[in-house]
């Protein structure tokens, strides 16, 4: 019988304080998207300082993204905290940007509505593994990360012109990354749950169960 590997993908839990510096970083990202969204949504989106303003908060907000996570790792502060509550701090900010946009009717609310239903389904598929194990982030997913806070810094900024223009095919990448990603995702979370720890113990249990039962079905057939 050939032997069931755990998946790769899936980390193993750690133990580190709840209350550390990436955590912190991840509370404050949430913690600015209101400040973010009134900046965005301000004189419905006509003040250009408000608009410039909202790009950087947009952009320090991104920043601890990638730093949070580096320190965690660095550092041997990884928590389950941390891995749940990063994505979504991160689809808080991300969902917010592409709802502000799509109501100023400076983004096509189906590119909003493609994202927004990718980030959300991911979302449960996290919780839905949560017990097999926390899926890392793949290359795509990182990539999708990237593509995704330079188009919507692009469309934030009041721009004209060319990169008015240039814009759009940022956006059309962002979009490509994110199906793709959001694919691999489902893949891996249903390997996930058919070869994890847990569900190695189970299967067995399973087929000792089964055994048993066959056995108790044997003794049965020779006692007649």
């Amino acid at each position: 019988m050939s032997e069931v590997l755990p998946d790769p993908a899936a980390t193993p839990p750690q133990t580190a304080r709840l209350v550390n510096l990436p955590n912190a970083l991840t509370v404050l990202r949430l913690a600015v998207v209101p400040v973010f969204a009134y900046l965005l949504l301000h004189d419905e989106g006509l003040d250009d300082a408000g608009r410039y303003w909202a790009t950087l908060v947009f952009a320090l907000a991104i920043i601890t993204d990638r730093y949070d996570g580096m320190i965690a790792r660095r550092t041997g502060q990884v928590t389950e905290f941390g891995k749940l509550a990063d994505p979504i701090a991160d689809k808080a900010l991300t969902g917010t940007a592409l709802i502000g946009l799509s109501a100023l009717g400076m983004l096509p609310w189906w590119v909003t509505w493609v994202i927004l239903v990718r980030e959300v389904g991911v979302t449960v598929l996290r919780f839905w593994v949560i017990r097999h194990g926390v899926i890392a982030a793949s290359r795509g997913g990182k990539a999708k990360t990237v593509a995704q806070a330079l188009a919507i810094g692009l469309y934030i900024l009041p721009l004209t012109g060319l990169l008015a223009t240039a814009r759009w095919w940022v956006m059309a990448l962002a979009l490509a990354l994110t199906v793709l990603s959001g694919l691999d995702y489902v893949v891996r979370a249903l390997r996930l749950r058919r070869t994890s720890a847990r569900a190695m113990k189970a299967a067995a249990a399973r087929r000792s169960a089964a055994g048993s039962a066959g056995a108790a079905d044997e003794r049965t057939d020779t006692a007649a």
